[in-house]
């Protein structure tokens, strides 16, 4: 009898632990399975060493002086985080305002499709997705408006992801992906329909750079979107709280320092575009941005722990545990720049190239 109620315990352990690492560990989507994560390009040997290089450089964002290491060290930060974003978040790695009925898969869906319908595309255009990550919104996009969607991101292992989805999904004629720097971005000047940046541009050490190369690859008259990471006029840097939030929030995302809404627009218009509209998408009324987040912090619990296991035994790489409490730690600072309403992930600015444009005046 003994022997009968050890195997049963056994069996039930076996099946429980298998239901908590692989039925409970996929992302919305099943995109990534807990057992499968990696250190993206990074080798499983010196993924403890990239996280530590990257928090040591990303310490006090304001304080970065060496501006040209900032790309490469996003790309590290995407290496290090890109299969935990697909395994606890899904193939979309924004964030979207709650909305009754909806599910945060389908509030996800339709913010990305407001961005298409903003910039006003026709099936057959081509449009731009700067900074596509492992390009879920860029198969919503192409799927919502059958316009053929040219990605880019500065990482080689999302490149490879978006390309896998892309194909999964059957979107490979419509979503193209490019491995690059937007600042730099190896495309023709005038050769795009429209473009859109969800939360990406972020990581640009200067904005108006990246602006720049956006405005000189979009085709006159053509419209392009942001959805940009900001500090709302609430924020007082004199507020040692506000402070605290807002550099926390800047080293747990690869970000060089957060910019102020007042300097979205005038950035652009710096370039030489023609602002059409801006608007906080996060403003009341608005549902919060950041419910997913609290409703999130049992399952960032359950992750945890998930993590430390499959470290511990060597099936995840030595120093994920590490990157997970970074990223748990800065989804607490995400809650509050929401609740006290400092920090906005999606200041929305409409900006149109003129028709009769010439390169802007270089300062």
């Amino acid at each position: 009898m003994d022997s009968i109620t050890l195997f049963i315990t056994g069996a039930l352990a076996a099946v429980g632990i298998y239901w908590f690492l692989c039925v409970l560990g996929p992302a919305e989507r099943k995109g990534k399975r807990a057992v499968d994560l990696t250190g993206g390009s990074i080798s499983a040997e010196k993924v403890q060493d990239n996280y530590k290089q990257y928090w040591s450089f990303f310490r006090r964002p304001k304080e970065i002086e060496t501006a040209e290491k900032v790309p490469d060290f996003v790309d590290t930060f995407y290496n290090l985080v890109t299969d935990i974003y697909e395994w606890g978040w899904g193939q979309s790695f924004h964030f979207s305002p709650s909305i009754t009925g909806k599910s945060h898969k389908d509030a996800t869906r339709l913010h990305e499709e407001m961005a298409v319908d903003l910039i006003q595309i026709k099936p057959g255009q081509k449009i731009l997705d700067v900074g596509c990550g492992v390009g879920g919104p860029m198969r919503a996009i192409a799927s919502h408006s059958r316009a053929n969607v040219v990605g880019i991101t500065i990482n080689e292992y999302q490149v490879n992801r978006a390309r896998l989805h892309n194909k999964k999904a059957g979107l490979e004629a419509l979503c193209e992906v490019v491995c690059g720097n937007f600042l730099q971005m190896p495309f023709d000047d005038n050769s795009f329909d429209g473009a859109y940046s969800i939360e990406a541009t972020c990581h640009a050490p200067k904005l108006e750079e990246v602006y720049a190369e956006i405005y000189r690859v979009l085709k006159p008259g053509s419209l392009y979107v942001s959805y940009e990471w900001v500090t709302t006029e609430k924020f007082k840097p004199e507020d040692d709280e506000h402070v605290e939030v807002v550099q926390g929030i800047e080293r747990g995302d690869a970000l060089p320092g957060l910019r102020a809404y007042v300097d979205i627009s005038e950035t652009a218009r710096k370039v030489g575009f023609e602002v059409v509209k801006e608007k906080d998408l996060a403003a009341p009324p608005a549902q919060p941005w950041w419910t997913r987040l609290k409703m999130g912090r049992l399952a960032y619990w359950r992750n945890h722990i998930v993590v430390q296991i499959l470290s511990a035994v060597g099936v995840a790489p030595k120093g994920t545990v590490d990157v997970h409490e970074m990223l748990f730690k800065t989804a607490d600072y995400l809650t509050k720049g929401g609740e006290t309403g400092i920090f906005s992930p999606m200041h929305m600015i409409l900006c149109r190239k003129p028709e009769s444009s010439s390169p802007p005046e270089s300062s």
